[in-house]
């Protein structure tokens, strides 16, 4: 009979006792996106997520014996109301297995705050359905996009001017976020400025971290994120639809912040389908097809305190 619990120091007996087996962590995080799925092993898989409890994640494992038969470790984003699934491993075929460990995910971080939680799965992952069984509605599906070569240099749009981003930056910015994502996902991932907050992933990490955002006539018309990350580079497009002539520009300036460093890898969802033309022209092919889904948490209503939200207001390149 299997067990689900919160992980204790002493399962490090159990995670040991699977060494050599080889389990894939089927979440798959911006930071991840690319790697190898697999590690050598469940230890290796599972440790970092069992040392998190010090760090604000939150991790639990099903256990029959000494045997781990899955874990499921989640970890904040912007904020405590948005969490996401940063480990999930399936060591055993019994789908009520994982079916458990989302419903004490869900009661777990639910506890913490949390009002949503992300999951993003690649789109042939046998773990896919038992999400949506849990509760995780899929709502955008993702392709992650990979550089090897090499792209000319260009200057910077005539008129365009950037600066590294600012905090001061944040609504502008979800302004730019409005004008670029279609109403049925932004319903589903971030309907308000505040969730907009929580909700936003983390786009840079590593060495020589890059965000810039990109203005015209004092209005955000694109974000670019870049970093390196060990022996890849990675970069992140916020283009408004309506500066797609200069979109190719902003390709060649993100990848000139990675410099030499190859592959480069970009992540594009369905719905900005049409930077996938100056991405192609510029020499990235599909690496990866991914689903991102969402489950939102049930709270009791004497722990929900209203309070005043702003409205979203268009961008001033999408009036008229």
């Amino acid at each position: 009979m299997c067990t689900t619990r919160s992980v204790r120091p002493t399962d490090l007996v159990a995670l040991v006792s699977l060494d050599g087996r080889v389990y894939p962590n089927e979440a798959r995080t911006w930071e991840r996106l690319g790697c190898a799925p697999e590690g050598p092993s469940l230890l290796d898989s599972a440790l970092p997520p069992w040392f998190s409890f010090a760090t604000g994640r939150h991790t639990w494992i099903s256990i029959q014996g000494q045997t781990i038969r899955g874990l499921v470790s989640a970890r904040r984003r912007g904020n405590r109301t948005a969490w996401e699934v940063e480990c999930l491993i399936a060591a055993a075929e019994d789908e009520h297995v994982v079916l458990d460990l989302f419903d004490r995910l869900t009661a777990g971080v639910g506890r913490a705050g949390a009002l949503k939680i992300f999951l993003r799965i690649e789109a042939g992952s046998e773990l896919l359905a038992p999400a949506r069984r849990a509760g995780f509605v899929p709502y955008a599906n993702e392709a992650l996009l990979r550089l090897n070569g090499n792209v000319p240099v260009a200057g910077m749009p005539k008129g365009i001017t950037a600066h590294p981003w600012e905090e001061a930056d944040a609504f502008a910015l979800y302004q730019l976020y409005n004008a670029t994502v279609p109403e049925h996902v932004r319903r589903m991932e971030a309907a308000t400025f505040p969730q907009w907050q929580a909700a936003t992933e983390k786009r840079t990490s590593g060495r020589a971290k890059r965000d810039l955002v990109l203005r015209r006539n004092d209005e955000v018309v694109a974000r670019i994120r870049s970093c390196r990350d060990g022996r890849m580079g990675r970069i992140d497009l916020a283009i408004h639809p309506a500066l797609r002539q200069e979109a190719p520009a902003f390709v060649s300036l993100a990848i000139g912040a990675v410099g030499s460093l190859r592959p480069v890898l970009c992540l594009m969802p369905d719905y900005a389908g049409w930077l996938s033309s100056p991405l192609q022209d510029a020499g990235f092919g599909v690496d990866g097809e991914y689903v991102v889904l969402v489950k939102r948490t049930a709270m009791p209503l004497g722990a929900l305190e209203p309070r005043p939200v702003q409205m979203p207001i268009p961008h001033p390149l999408a009036i008229g």
